[in-house]
């Protein structure tokens, strides 16, 4: 069985990280300030994996996120994701040359379907993530692409089944609703999924504090679960989370005592 992950999820605009609520964008900084004022060469300790995308609604600069992203991956040793506007495999090549461990892919997945497919091919399934924003529109979900601005046809787990059938290795499954709100996961999306899915789920939207981390974790359905809340998890934030899960018996990869004592010190040292 694989272990429960924390993700951790940069949404980066136009040279800066961001917050979203509701799919609506909020400047923060650059991502020297974020080096600076949230120690993320450290924070990247506490997770396990980091997810990087671009959510500008303009015109993207390619090469400027390419070298966000490189300079990220300097001091971030754990696997990165990145994604926001893939549409062919020459820039999945791109952000895989920048550093990436993983593609995100989310309206390609319904437009471009074959390039999907092609990246799948070139670099293998385990290395494609297919992101699915979904709303709540009465008793059904609605999937949204193009920063919410598009409606998908069909239900949720049709949208998951068509994913799937592309070959990615990865769901990761986003609610619009709780995006930036910190009240917690919709669990209930859960139950529109296709049973037994075939690969790993990470669940995300809501979470803004660890016991969000929790709900979801304790889920067997759900495979990991990310934030993008910058204003809750810092300094310290993810190391507590983290110890906070293992307590309560989440099967999370576990350092040795060793090693978290020096995490501990290292944030301590930040302080």
């Amino acid at each position: 069985m694989l272990k429960k992950r924390i993700i951790f999820t940069l949404l980066y605009d136009g040279g800066s990280f961001i917050l979203s609520r509701n799919f609506r964008l909020q400047r923060v900084g650059s991502l020297d300030w974020l080096k600076r004022n949230y120690v993320f060469s450290r924070i990247t300790l506490a997770i396990d994996e980091l997810i990087v995308l671009d959510v500008s609604k303009g015109e993207r600069n390619r090469g400027a996120f390419a070298e966000c992203l490189a300079a990220l991956t300097e001091e971030c040793f754990i696997p990165i994701a990145a994604g926001g506007g893939v549409r062919s495999a020459e820039d999945a090549g791109r952000l895989f040359a920048s550093g990436a461990d993983k593609i995100v892919v989310n309206t390609a997945l319904f437009t471009l379907p074959e390039e999907v497919r092609k990246i799948v091919s070139l670099y293998g399934g385990q290395a494609v993530i297919a992101s699915l924003d979904a709303k709540r529109s009465g008793e059904v979900y609605e999937i949204r692409t193009e920063n919410g601005e598009r409606l998908v046809d069909g239900s949720l787990a049709e949208s998951v089944r068509m994913a799937l059938s592309l070959g990615v290795g990865e769901i990761y499954l986003y609610s619009i609703d709780r995006d930036g709100t910190g009240q917690g996961l919709d669990m209930e999306m859960l139950d529109f999924l296709p049973p037994d899915m075939p690969v790993p789920l990470i669940l995300t939207g809501g979470v803004g504090k660890s016991p969000h981390f929790l709900e979801g974790l304790r889920d067997s359905r759900v495979d990991a679960v990310a934030t993008a809340n910058l204003f809750n998890f810092v300094c310290d934030g993810l190391c507590r989370a983290r110890e906070e899960l293992l307590a309560e018996g989440v099967d999370l990869p576990c350092w040795d005592g060793e090693t978290t004592e020096s995490l501990r010190n290292l944030f301590k040292g930040a302080n």
